[in-house]
């Protein structure tokens, strides 16, 4: 999100932007416009005229600006997508976190012992059975409905 709001920053003000960070592990990640080196060695010889000047080489290369422009609304579009899974994986976490509060099984397969496995085997066999039973309950009662209007046909004819 500070890469994505430093870049919309840098797009919408024409203002040039460095932003450098370090992970907990010490790697680091870093975003520049129009690069991080021309932003840091800007602020480290702090020459005022060209704090407020436009920087020659997007200057002397408008090809270059347009270039910088299509690549920044391409991140834009690639870290919205980020952020679209990233919700996504959320989402995903938290319904299987559900099913698992809501399933007599709240353990995940790794942690299941051998006695649990056997019970969960148990419980599927049971359910497997009152599904065959179900289905067979239904195809008695599509039987019995298409026989009476069958019935019902010949009655009329």
């Amino acid at each position: 999100g500070l890469f994505k709001k430093a870049n919309e920053l840098a797009t919408l003000c024409a203002a040039q932007v460095a932003i450098v960070v370090f992970s907990p592990g010490g790697k680091p990640y870093s975003f520049g416009h129009p690069s991080v080196e021309a932003v840091a060695e800007r602020f480290l010889t702090l020459n005022l005229r060209s704090r407020v000047s436009i920087p020659r080489q997007l200057v002397a290369q408008p090809q270059r600006e347009a270039k910088v422009e299509r690549l920044s609304r391409r991140l834009n579009a690639i870290l919205n997508k980020l952020q679209a899974e990233m919700k996504r994986g959320e989402m995903l976490d938290e319904a299987v976190k559900a099913a698992r509060k809501r399933s007599k099984f709240r353990k995940t397969i790794n942690e299941i012992n051998l006695y649990e496995l056997i019970e969960m085997r148990k419980a599927m066999g049971q359910l497997r059975e009152r599904v065959k039973q179900r289905m067979s309950e239904i195809e008695a009662s599509s039987s019995l409905l298409l026989l009476s209007k069958m019935a019902t046909k010949q009655a009329e004819s």
